[in-house]
C-alpha cells in the first residue's frame, strides 16, 4: 500500500467510525546530512521518518492525534483514540475543516541530494574560512539535504500533494584571540541547489568577517536610550514576536491584540512594509499548503505602515467573525529602503547595531526585555567595538513605529529575504 493509498484509507477509517468531517495528513521526510565539529567531518547519514496526523470533528468536539508509525495496522487504534479524544473535548462550533478546492499537486526543489557537490562545498567553506579568518573556531558545521512529500486529504474533497526538496546550511563559531573567545554565534540558510559556494550565502560572510575583527567586547556606557540598527539574522525573531501579539489566533481571539481594530491603519513607521510570500519564487523554502488545509497565497502584511491583514487561521476566523488568512505567515519579504547600510550607519548619534537577542517572550503590549550578544557599539555614526552581553528592553510596537530607515541592502535566507531596519528608543544597559 503506498503512502497515498493508506492516507486515503485513514480518512476512509474516520469516516466509518462516525467522524462527521475528518483530515488525514501524511509526511514521509528523508534527510541526508554532513555534520563537522571542530573543524572535522564528524557524521554522514540518511534518515528517514514518517508522520501520520488524524483529525476528527463530531458534534462540535475535536480530536487529533500525531503518529510516527505509519501501517495498516497501527491505524484502527488510533482512530478508536481519535474519536475518544473528541468525544471527551469540550464542543466549539468554531472548530472546521477547509473548504473542497480541487485537486492539486504541488513541487519544488530537487529529488535527490548530490552526495559529491555536498562534500566539495563543505570541504571548499573550511579550507576559505580558515583562510580568510584565522580567528575563527568553528564549533559545528552542518549541511543537509531534505525531501519532503505531503499529502493531504480531507473529508471535503481536499486533495493536495506536496513534493519539496532543498539544502539547508548552519554554522556555530566563535572568534578566539590568545586565551580569550568570544561568545558564540550562529546563522544559517536555505537554498533550492548548491551553485554557490557556500560562504557566499546568507550573512555567513558579514558575520564571520565582524566576529574575526579581534578587538576585545566592552561594556557599554552606561545606561542610556539610544538607536539600534537591527541586523536581518535578528530582525526575523523581532517580526515573529511583533505578528505573535498583534494579528494571530491568540491575541485577536482573547482581545488583547493592541491591533484588534487596526486593520487598514497606521500600526508602524512608514518605511516599513512587510509581506508574507510563501509561494514566491523570493522564498527557496516556503509552504504550498496552510496547516488547516488551504492553498496558500503570498499576501502584505504591512504595506507603508498600513496593517492589510490579520493573519487568522480557519478556527481563529471563525472564533471572532474575522477573515482567515491566505496562509500562516512566515517566509518574510521586507521591501528594501532607499538607503545604503553604510549611510544610515552615519545617522547614529548612539546605540548599538544588534546581532543576536536572547529573551523572553514579549509581554501582551509589545514590552520585551533581553540580553544584545554578538552585537556593537556605535557611537557619533560609527562602530566602535564589540559589546559584551548587554541589556536591552523597549516596546516592540514603539520600536516598529519609531523605523527611521531601512536599508537598500538584504539577505536571502532562502526562508525570508530581509534588509537592517534603523530604530530608536531602546534602553541600552552598560
Amino acid at each position: 500500500m503506498s503512502l497515498k493509498e493508506l492516507n486515503s484509507y485513514a480518512l476512509q477509517a474516520l469516516e466509518e467510525a462516525g467522524a462527521e468531517k475528518a483530515e488525514a495528513v501524511i509526511t514521509r521526510s528523508e534527510k541526508t546530512e554532513m555534520n563537522l565539529e571542530n573543524g572535522a567531518l564528524k557524521l554522514i547519514r540518511t534518515t528517514v521518518d514518517h508522520h501520520l496526523r488524524l483529525t476528527a470533528l463530531q458534534d462540535q468536539r475535536q480530536g487529533s492525534i500525531l503518529l510516527n508509525k505509519i501501517h495498516r495496522q497501527a491505524l484502527e487504534p488510533a482512530v478508536k483514540e481519535v474519536m475518544a479524544i473528541a468525544a471527551s473535548s469540550a464542543p466549539d462550533p468554531a472548530h472546521d475543516i477547509a473548504a473542497y478546492q480541487p485537486p492539486k499537486i504541488f513541487s519544488k526543489g530537487e529529488t535527490t541530494p548530490d552526495l559529491d557537490l555536498m562534500y566539495q562545498r563543505v570541504k571548499a567553506f573550511t579550507q576559505q574560512v580558515a583562510a580568510d579568518f584565522p580567528r575563527i573556531v568553528l564549533l559545528n558545521a552542518h549541511l543537509d539535504f531534505t525531501r519532503q512529500t505531503t499529502f493531504f486529504q480531507n473529508s471535503n474533497g481536499v486533495d493536495f500533494t506536496v513534493n519539496q526538496g532543498g539544502y539547508r546550511f548552519a554554522i556555530t563559531f566563535s572568534a578566539q584571540e590568545g586565551d580569550s573567545s568570544s561568545s558564540f554565534n550562529n546563522t544559517g540558510f536555505f537554498t533550492l541547489n548548491l551553485d554557490q559556494a557556500l560562504l557566499n550565502c546568507g550573512s555567513l560572510r558579514i558575520l564571520l568577517d565582524q566576529a574575526n575583527q579581534g578587538q576585545a567586547p566592552r561594556k557599554a556606557p552606561g545606561k542610556f536610550i539610544g538607536d539600534v540598527i537591527i541586523t536581518p539574522d535578528c530582525l526575523e525573531g523581532f517580526l515573529h514576536s511583533l505578528l505573535g501579539i498583534t494579528i494571530s489566533d491568540g491575541p485577536l481571539i482573547a482581545g488583547t491584540s493592541p491591533f484588534q481594530h487596526k486593520l487598514n491603519q497606521l500600526v508602524a513607521s512608514p518605511c516599513l512594509t512587510l509581506a508574507s510570500c510563501p509561494v514566491s519564487p523570493e522564498i527557496s523554502s516556503g509552504y504550498f499548503i496552510t496547516s488547516d488545509g488551504y492553498e496558500a497565497q503570498n499576501t502584505p502584511i504591512i504595506e507603508n505602515g498600513v496593517l492589510k491583514t490579520f493573519l487568522l487561521s480557519q478556527y481563529g476566523a471563525n472564533k471572532t467573525g474575522l477573515t482567515r488568512a491566505v496562509n500562516d505567515g512566515g517566509a518574510f519579504v521586507v521591501t528594501p529602503g532607499d538607503q545604503p547600510l553604510a549611510e544610515i550607519l552615519k545617522g547614529v548619534k548612539k546605540g548599538l547595531l544588534l546581532n543576536r537577542f536572547s529573551g523572553g517572550a514579549p509581554s501582551p503590549n509589545g514590552d520585551f526585555s533581553g540580553v544584545a550578544k554578538n552585537s556593537f557599539y556605535i557611537e557619533d555614526g560609527a562602530i566602535q567595538y564589540p559589546l559584551s552581553e548587554t541589556m536591552i528592553a523597549g516596546n516592540l510596537i514603539a520600536l516598529f513605529q519609531s523605523i527611521a530607515a531601512v536599508s537598500q541592502e538584504r539577505i536571502d535566507f532562502g526562508s525570508a529575504l530581509l534588509p537592517w531596519i534603523y530604530a530608536q528608543g531602546v534602553t541600552i544597559s552598560g
